[in-house]
């Protein structure tokens, strides 16, 4: 009944922001009725299709799924261009008159800058994503391990819109890059087992020399995140589950660590969040690593004494402006930054989730180096 309640009331939100473009745009190019028809009835098709955008599952596999992930990110940028432009005609309207036909055609600019806009976005979000090279200074890192690689995918959302085709394209990216271990923070997928086993099968193809390790996000818990455990691990993936195992090279050690999505505790009690569980079982001294989907659970990991946590879920808010509220959501949005003494880095995503876009935050396969700090 909540989940009803919460459905029913983003319709009629979407469905208010709506009719305010329409109401501000559709009379303004009247001048050419065939013009103002076509946007009063794209603005209806757009109000009912969005709210589908959350019932993924669903979308998976069905025709709908591009028209309505587009549509999203759309809505987003004309409703941008649509407030901008009320500014600047009220700014001009207290500077002095409006010009008979500025109405009109100050609303075929905010028509053609989203359109602009979102065809930008979507080239930023479909192209394969760039390498972003870091490097984390380590006190105590053993002379062997510098310059250990950590190549760090993160928020993939195989699904309705990125399918099998795309990652074999991060994939083959990830393994020219020839990494010492291979890092996947969450967010996998969008669906069911079922819907994806063919989409997120090449993953079975990563290579590293250490292996690939991953740990659940919150997606996952939207459909059956034990059962993906189960599906990624035939693939050979090492998935954590608040637990840890420990690498060795030249003689030096490197505890690898995984803990569960902050949410999994709600959807399956055994996989309550636990970082303390996850570093028990590792010797005093060793270099740790931790993968946390979330960077909100940087307080509790480095009370656990991990020495590095790498995270996603941000998607470094995807679309600007809605990165100011993913901002204050999250206790960091992406880059390197510490929590006491321990490095965090959250990842911008190497997919996207729902509109197939993004602006202000590319895309990133992540190289992560160790080094020793002076």
């Amino acid at each position: 009944m909540r989940h009803h309640r919460s459905f029913l009331r983003l319709r009629l939100i979407v469905l208010a922001l709506h009719l305010y473009i329409g109401w501000r745009l559709v009379p303004a190019i009247s001048s050419s009725a065939a013009a103002g028809m076509l946007l009063a009835a794209y603005l209806l098709v757009s109000a009912l299709m969005i709210p589908l955008v959350i019932r993924v599952s669903w979308l998976n596999g069905r025709w709908l799924a591009w028209p309505v992930s587009l549509m999203t990110g759309a809505f987003s940028f004309l409703l941008g261009a649509t407030l901008l432009r009320d500014v600047a005609l009220i700014a001009w309207r207290v500077a002095g008159p409006l010009p008979s036909d500025l109405a009109c055609r100050s609303a075929w600019v905010a028509l053609g800058v989203a359109l602009v806009v979102s065809c930008y976005a979507v080239w930023q979000a479909r192209r394969l994503p760039r390498t972003r090279e870091v490097d984390v200074p380590l006190r105590g890192l053993p002379a062997p391990l510098e310059g250990f690689s950590i190549v760090q995918l993160s928020d993939l959302h195989v699904g309705p819109t990125i399918k099998g085709r795309h990652l074999q394209r991060i994939v083959a990216r990830t393994n020219a890059l020839s990494p010492d271990l291979v890092a996947i923070t969450g967010d996998l997928t969008d669906g069911r087992v079922d819907e994806l086993a063919d989409d997120v099968a090449p993953l079975a193809a990563l290579e590293a020399v250490h292996g690939v390790f991953c740990v659940t996000g919150n997606h996952e818990y939207y459909s059956e995140a034990e059962a993906w455990v189960g599906a990624l691990r035939r693939l050979g993936l090492q998935v954590l589950v608040n637990e840890a195992t420990l690498l060795e090279r030249d003689g030096a050690r490197l505890a690898v660590a995984g803990i569960t999505d902050l949410s999994a505790g709600y959807y399956v009690p055994a996989h309550r969040s636990d970082p303390v569980q996850a570093a028990r079982e590792i010797p005093a001294g060793v270099a740790t690593v931790l993968l946390a989907h979330q960077p909100n659970s940087a307080p509790a990991a480095a009370e656990a004494g991990f020495d590095l946590q790498l995270s996603g879920h941000t998607h470094g808010g995807q679309i600007w402006p809605w990165s100011l509220l993913a901002k204050r959501a999250n206790r960091f949005l992406a880059g390197l930054h510490r929590e006491g003494e321990m490095w965090v880095y959250t990842s911008r995503g190497t997919g996207y989730w729902g509109p197939p876009m993004r602006f202000g935050a590319p895309a990133e396969i992540t190289r992560l180096r160790l080094c020793r700090a002076e």
